[in-house]
């Protein structure tokens, strides 16, 4: 991280140490190949990074910031904590980070920026909005896919359990931030970049700003526990493939929105050619997906089985089952620091959880409720990430340095992370 070096590379040639070690090289190569192909990740992750390419080339994510945002322009004392919870919602339906500050900053940055705050608190509170949770609250969030083949249970269950963290987290984290905030000097005069004042508020068309959101409904309604309407494995799956039907689901509802989206483009002839670009945005996302995020979790996971193969995780274990008591912080802590490293904070999920899951059955835990709160330690380090795509963006998009934006957002991340733990233990 301090030298810069791609993550891909130091992780990478972590991991071969770490078998180099243990003797088994050829784990981490088995590790590698498996990762690399593995539907269970690679199908929802690509599918909801096309589906938000695609939200962007039909504007359907801009009618979605606008419809969240135009209220804020008539309420500048909550402007602050108003931009997190924009972003964090945009972020449940549009589960990539990155995608989500993109389709939130070009709305939010000029609005923050016209309002006389500073380009660090702009981008700390795009930055904190967008990447502090809100796909947990997503049943198709990837993250989910660790934990259910474990505990085989399905991405709605885990958000049920989520819910009682993330939402305690986020208030936390939002008046630590909105404290910070009003604590700085309103001023742009240490702005080197031009913004322009975001004008009146657009016209915005629900049916557009609806689509981003048809996806986590499908998955609500057909998945597990309502199945109000349930879907046969067979449509997606046969014999051989029946263990895939939870991560295809999840991929087939992605390419429902994309042709929803399609949809929307129908009105003027204008839109109608611009409609012809949709496959190629789609595809266009799916290929940045497996270049930018399964890439990453391949390596982690390579490193992870390293890890594992020295012995560190019989450690963990040992660890947990001397104090039952230290299994949450841990599953809280260390998920965090392993993302801040990587910047990933599905590879952080899926490198990490097996280790807690069976201290968390052992000690009478409930092993989904372990997994939420790894996901959510994870979703934390990754916002503290100077390598992480997201603070990358958000700072770009504010024009503020992206270790003045880490500043700003660790402590109101650990005050999240603290109040998520107290949820769980009075839970």
């Amino acid at each position: 991280v301090v030298r810069k070096v791609d993550v891909r590379i130091s992780l990478g040639t972590a991991a071969l140490a770490l078998g180099l070690i243990a003797g088994r090289l050829d784990m981490i190569a088995q590790t590698f190949l498996g990762a690399l192909s593995d539907p269970k990740f690679v199908v929802p992750i690509c599918c909801a990074m096309g589906f938000a390419y695609v939200l962007k080339e039909t504007e359907c994510d801009l009618h979605l910031v606008r419809l969240l945002t135009n209220p804020l322009r008539r309420v500048q004392s909550l402007l602050v904590p108003g931009a997190v919870l924009v972003g964090f919602v945009v972020n449940i339906p549009v589960i990539s980070q990155t995608g989500a500050a993109v389709a939130v900053g070009s709305v939010l940055i000029p609005l923050l920026r016209a309002a006389g705050l500073s380009a660090v608190t702009s981008g700390g509170a795009l930055l904190l909005g967008c990447s502090m949770g809100g796909e947990l609250l997503n049943p198709g969030a990837p993250e989910y896919a660790a934990i259910g083949a474990l505990t085989h249970t399905a991405g709605t269950a885990s958000v049920a359990a989520s819910v009682r963290l993330v939402l305690p987290a986020l208030a936390a984290a939002v008046a630590v931030f909105w404290w910070l905030s009003r604590r700085e000097k309103r001023s742009t005069a240490d702005d080197p970049v031009e913004v322009e004042p975001p004008g009146e508020a657009v016209r915005v068309r629900l049916l557009k700003a609806a689509v981003p959101l048809l996806p986590l409904a499908l998955l609500l309604v057909v998945g597990e526990p309502l199945r109000w309407l349930p879907i046969p494995k067979e449509w997606l799956t046969d014999k051989e493939t029946a263990k895939l039907f939870e991560s295809r689901l999840i991929g087939a509802a992605m390419l429902v929105g994309v042709f929803a989206a399609s949809l929307t483009m129908l009105g003027s002839s204008e839109e109608r050619a611009k409609c012809l670009g949709v496959g190629k945005a789609f595809f266009e996302g799916a290929g940045y997906a497996f270049k930018e995020i399964v890439a990453l979790i391949v390596v982690a996971q390579c490193f992870g089985k390293g890890v594992e193969l020295v012995g560190v995780g019989a450690l963990v274990g040992h660890a947990a089952a001397l104090g039952p008591a230290l299994i949450l912080p841990a599953a809280a802590i260390l998920p965090a620091l392993f993302a801040v490293l990587c910047g990933s904070g599905i590879a952080s999920t899926q490198v990490l959880f097996k280790f807690f899951f069976e201290p968390a059955v052992a000690a009478g835990l409930n092993p989904v409720q372990v997994g939420s709160m790894v996901s959510l330690g994870a979703a934390a380090g990754r916002t503290m990430s100077p390598v992480a795509a997201v603070v990358l963006m958000s700072a770009k998009l504010s024009g503020a340095d992206p270790i003045a934006l880490v500043r700003r957002v660790a402590p109101c991340l650990c005050a999240g992370l603290l109040a998520a733990l107290i949820s769980a233990w009075w839970g």
